[in-house]
């Protein structure tokens, strides 16, 4: 590896940058759950999920604490952050982007949204390994 390559590599300021690119989808959606709460309680109402209001609560704190923890490191926890989001995203294909229950070209849509499900979880299980190792 290059002088430059490896510099960039091991700096704590491009793995940090690499924490917030990961998370900012989950930040941003929580960050918005939390200015638009009636919003994420419709999309908990729409897919039929009971206690649409806890349901809310809950994915707002994931995606905000689970980034936190992921970009801070806090305590060493940032690998629960990570799994954490890896767990809920995953959660989020049978409950928001059930595939199989659609025809098609719907059916379609939601599975390649449910492969990108499944890479994001790959990649924040990843993070989790490396920050359980930090």
């Amino acid at each position: 590896m290059t002088t430059l390559a490896s510099a960039i590599v091991d700096s704590p300021i491009s793995a940090l940058l690499a924490r917030i690119v990961l998370t900012t989808l989950f930040w941003m959606a929580g960050l918005y759950g939390v200015f638009n709460f009636s919003a994420i309680v419709q999309e908990m109402v729409n897919e039929k999920l009971p206690v649409p209001v806890a349901f809310a609560v809950a994915t707002i704190a994931t995606q905000i604490l689970g980034s936190a923890l992921v970009i801070t490191n806090f305590q060493g926890l940032g690998w629960v952050g990570a799994v954490g989001l890896a767990v809920f995203t995953l959660l989020t294909i049978p409950f928001g982007h059930a595939f199989w229950t659609f025809d098609e070209p719907r059916k379609t849509a939601e599975f390649h949204i449910a492969l990108e499900h499944i890479t994001v979880a790959g990649g924040l299980l990843l993070a989790a390994i490396y920050l359980a190792k930090r």
